[in-house]
């Protein structure tokens, strides 16, 4: 009943949030994200989409500000999935709604994936049920080990729902990147290290043609914020010496922000890692040698690498264009196999946003953005469900392409159905 009245409740003020920005949420169980650490029964405000007051012993919020009750259960920060391709994929085999990579064109760095980004996608609302309030969207290489540039969203599904965009340049040296080049890794250093030089070179070196050693003019231009340091690096790699290999390239570029998504066999060289100040994106699910370049995988790699001091952030891998949101329940693998609980939330929640340079997301403090999830369980139990998802100050539909068919198909009246059905 209790869980009812909140959901009804949360309905009201769904149905209002384009006007209300004003929100209190009492008698919760906070996880703050911060060294005041978990509080419980307290109270947190949020005025115009920015968390205002927060503290166990807060007075009643003023006359007509919207109030949910949580009754003690769990309100969170919102989830960040630090990588994923939600919004520019909606039927992975169907083309025409695939704009995940173009392996045709002349283009790498300068193709933006926010381009392809459609606000309205199916998985956009599926995601936001789940309490992923913020994704990071990286394209898939086409071509060139260089895929293009990534950005950050929310997930409220509206027009103006890309919050950075051309946050990262996203560049593939697994294997897969060493395909692409030519078939070896040492092809596809060559071809990073001649983009690094075109970049640099850019515009000298391309007045008399178009073509660096790497890339063409405009892909030169677009890669020149990476290389001085001024746009995130993500590079997919997952065997030990390939990750080195990237230490190597920080060391070389002490100016340039690297983070490595994948990073399977990670823990090998967590010390360096933690010493180079890289940090890493990774699926604890991932703890089987599907690869060669992934025999060292292992459940306790997430373990390892925090016990390092390696900023270490959660992402589900697989599927990520529809299933961004198993993030959750890579953080609740982690906690099962060595990893403590605040440390699996801060992979979620605190350490994605520094990677991204997102500084008010991750945690509920005052000056925090008003992102937050009001949750029925634990929110790393697999049956635990969001209540209450909140994005910007705004409460969010809780309904999706998903629960409206539930809906349809949970009470039908078989009475009505075609006589081709009835038996």
């Amino acid at each position: 009943m209790i869980r009812t009245l909140i959901l009804t409740a949360v309905s009201g003020l769904a149905l209002a949030s384009a006007a209300a920005q004003d929100i209190a949420i009492t008698n919760a169980k906070v996880w703050t994200g911060t060294t005041a650490g978990t509080l419980d029964n307290a109270t947190v405000m949020v005025t115009d989409g920015e968390v205002t007051a927060i503290g166990e012993n807060l007075g009643a919020p003023r006359p007509g500000v919207p109030v949910i009750d949580a009754d003690g259960k769990w309100l969170t920060p919102g989830i960040i999935a630090p990588f994923s391709r939600v919004g520019i994929v909606e039927v992975g085999a169907e083309d025409s709604t695939n704009d995940t990579s173009a392996s045709g064109t002349v283009f790498s760095v300068a193709l933006r994936a926010s381009d392809g980004f459609n606000p309205s996608a199916t998985p956009i609302a599926v995601t936001r049920l789940e309490g992923v309030t913020r994704v990071a969207v990286a394209p898939s290489n086409g071509g060139n080990i260089i895929a293009g540039q990534g950005f950050i969203a929310d997930t409220s599904g509206a027009i103006d729902s890309i919050t950075q965009d051309r946050a990262f340049v996203y560049i593939d040296l697994s294997e897969r990147g060493a395909g692409i080049a030519g078939g070896s890794r040492p092809a596809a250093w060559a071809a990073l290290r001649g983009a690094f030089a075109d970049a640099r070179g850019y515009p000298a070196r391309f007045m008399a043609h178009n073509e660096g050693d790497s890339l063409t003019r405009t892909d030169a231009q677009a890669f020149g914020r990476a290389v001085r340091g001024q746009q995130l690096i993500l590079v997919n790699a997952h065997r030990a010496s390939d990750i080195r290999q990237i230490i190597e390239l920080k060391a070389d570029n002490s100016n340039i922000d690297v983070a490595i998504v994948g990073a399977d066999e990670a823990w090998m060289v967590a010390d360096e890692l933690a010493a180079a100040d890289i940090p890493v994106i990774i699926d604890p699910f991932s703890n089987l040698p599907a690869s060669f370049s992934q025999l060292g995988a292992t459940s306790r790699n997430a373990e390892r690498l925090i016990d390092a001091g390696v900023l270490t952030a959660f992402a589900h891998l697989g599927d990520n264009g529809h299933q961004a949101r198993l993030v959750l329940q890579s953080a609740g693998n982690a906690v099962a196999n060595g990893v403590s609980f605040d440390d699996a939330m801060a992979a979620i929640t605190i350490a994605p946003a520094s990677i991204f340079g997102l500084g008010t997301l991750g945690t509920i403090a005052p000056g925090s953005t008003g992102d937050l999830v009001l949750w029925d369980g634990d929110p790393l139990e697999v049956m635990s469900a969001p209540e209450a998802v909140i994005i910007n100050g705004e409460v969010q539909s809780l309904e999706s392409r998903q629960t409206k068919l539930r809906d349809r198909y949970l009470d039908l009246d078989e009475t009505e159905r075609p006589l081709a059905y009835r038996r």
